[in-house]
């Protein structure tokens, strides 16, 4: 028996300006943002399901916003209160992040 989580797939809904969870049973879980500019993601509001508290939902879905940004070279601005709290845990992934 494995201690690894089982990766918690995320989808970019560019259209809905969200990083998405499907849950299955427990709904969906979401990361919000508002496009400032061209390349800046305004991380706005993480939103996890009651039920699936505590499951490192929202911790994978701000990884996936640091990812997409890596990948695009966007930058990220924590005005969620998850968020921001996840960047001050997690050092080494400041330099996507900006301050508007």
């Amino acid at each position: 028996m494995s201690d690894t989580p089982t990766p918690i797939p995320i989808t970019h809904d560019e259209r809905g300006e969200r990083f998405v969870a499907d849950l299955g049973p427990d709904g969906e879980a979401e990361l919000a943002y508002a496009r400032v500019g061209g390349d800046v993601l305004d991380l706005q509001h993480t939103l996890v399901p009651p039920e699936a508290r505590g499951e490192g939902v929202a911790d994978a879905l701000v990884h996936a916003a640091v990812a997409h940004a890596r990948a695009t070279g966007a930058r990220l601005i924590a005005t969620c209160r998850y968020v921001a709290a996840w960047k001050a845990r997690h050092r080494g992934d400041a330099d996507v992040f900006t301050d508007g």
